[in-house]
């Protein structure tokens, strides 16, 4: 059954941020966990960690701090939408956030969009009016048959090289 979701977090980022990541919206396990990529088996922060040669945080605050000691910027292309459970194909009636704080507050260089659906999202919302982003893999459990963990930090290497 699909329901109105309203994106329950403020975007991580500070005026050092150069790099600007953005998922679709906040899925039930994320928001059970009350911060982004909540998903006990979602790879994102082992990933993150990885590329930046630091230990895998475990609590939110760790998280955020990670985000902004490299410099990165986090938040989800959507403020709200309608969708059944974490299904990002699912999704209806999609409403954007605006950007411009972030823009217009930290030198950002790059944005990237973590999965097909987030991309096209921004690509057919945003780019017009922000930049180009460029697209990772999903990190999600649901797309581990097509990248496992190295194939991950691999292409998450790229938020690396776009300072």
């Amino acid at each position: 059954m699909r329901e109105l979701i309203i994106h329950p977090y403020a975007p991580v980022y500070n005026k050092y941020s150069k790099v600007l990541i953005l998922g679709t919206i906040a899925s039930p396990g994320s928001r059970k966990a009350g911060f982004y990529y909540g998903h006990p088996q979602n790879m994102f922060w082992r990933v993150i960690a990885a590329v930046f040669n630091e230990e895998t945080p475990r609590e939110n605050t760790e998280k955020e701090n990670l985000i902004l000691r490299n410099q990165l910027a986090l938040w989800d292309v959507l403020h709200s939408c309608e969708i059944e459970g974490a299904s990002d194909s699912s999704i209806k009636n999609p409403v954007v956030n605006d950007f411009s704080m972030i823009f217009e507050n930290a030198g950002i260089k790059a944005v990237f969009t973590t999965g097909t659906v987030a991309t096209e999202l921004y690509k057919k919302y945003c780019t017009e009016k922000f930049m180009p982003s460029i697209y990772l893999p999903s990190t999600s459990p649901a797309n581990r048959k097509y990248y496992n963990f190295e194939k991950l930090v691999e292409a998450y290497s790229a938020l690396r090289e776009a300072f």
